[in-house]
């Protein structure tokens, strides 16, 4: 598995003085990565409301009045699973993007903000999945998941045996690992569950002895989300896994930002596990 290098986000004082041309460039990335943050938070704020519900599940419809349709990929549907405190609305872009690629079919699981196991929300995508592959004939789904719901994701592929059912997982920012920001967060259950050392986590990092599904994870050197950084990737001796790193955003535009989503194509589009991926992503 080869995993890309990590940008450090604490600098000593003497870097300061050695290399202040590329910190002054640095800082001009974070500004321009805290903007977008910001306005991307804004538009997502006005959205929410749209992805409350669940959305309409139906079987494929041919095209009406000999319209013409997109040519249709081979490939298993693509299951969208959001973040803590989140929900499908924050896949408008992305699902738009994998469409116009004349795609699979693309779905979404919203999963309550009051969840509070994510053993439990796995159970659930677990039985969403099932009913997904029962509505569309298809023995196998890809998975997209951002943040907890890449983790969610995973806990089902890995422990709950989805990995008959998955293919491919990508995750978006996920803290494969645990992560120990915002600490105050810590009463909710299962932000505890996030963090390093956690429950959960350990049983992740157990042995995962023929997996069959693919996993890739991108990971963004100015995701403010994941203390440390390297979190987001994902190190499993059992698992079938490659990093991707990104450049230049932060941890709310991994599932907005148009060259993620072309990244994301690229991982759903490769039919064996030992086709690649691109290694990185610029897009500041």
């Amino acid at each position: 598995m080869k995993v890309t290098g990590v940008l450090p986000t604490l600098f000593l004082p003497v870097c300061r003085r050695l290399w202040p041309g590329r910190l002054a460039g640095l800082s001009m990335t974070l500004l321009r990565a805290t903007a977008l943050e910001a306005a991307i938070l804004a538009g997502h704020l006005l959205l929410y409301p749209t992805g409350l519900v669940q959305e309409r599940r139906s079987a494929a419809l041919p095209a009406a009045g000999g319209a013409a349709r997109l040519p249709v990929r081979p490939g298993p549907p693509v299951v969208l699973v959001h973040g803590f405190i989140d929900n499908r609305s924050v896949f408008v872009l992305l699902r738009r993007a994998l469409a116009q690629h004349g795609g699979q079919r693309v779905e979404s699981l919203n999963y309550s903000p009051l969840t509070c196991d994510i053993r439990i929300a796995a159970e659930l995508l677990a039985r969403h999945i099932e009913e997904i592959c029962e509505r569309t004939g298809s023995s196998r789904v890809d998975i997209v998941g951002h943040s907890l719901g890449g983790l969610i994701a995973r806990y089902y592929t890995q422990c709950l045996g989805g990995d008959l059912r998955v293919r491919t997982l990508v995750t978006l920012g996920t803290p494969h690992s645990g992560t120990r920001v915002a600490p105050l967060a810590d009463a909710h259950p299962i932000v505890r569950q996030m963090r390093p050392g956690s429950a959960v986590i350990e049983e992740l990092a157990r042995p995962a002895p023929g997996c069959r599904t693919r996993f890739v994870s991108f990971w963004s050197d100015l995701d403010s989300l994941m203390d440390p950084l390297e979190t987001a990737c994902l190190e499993h001796p059992d698992l079938d896994a490659h990093n991707v790193r990104v450049s230049g955003i932060g941890h709310l535009a991994l599932p907005v930002h148009p060259a993620v989503a072309a990244g994301i194509r690229e991982a759903l589009d490769a039919p064996h596990p030992g086709d690649q991926v691109a290694d990185g992503l610029t897009v500041a």
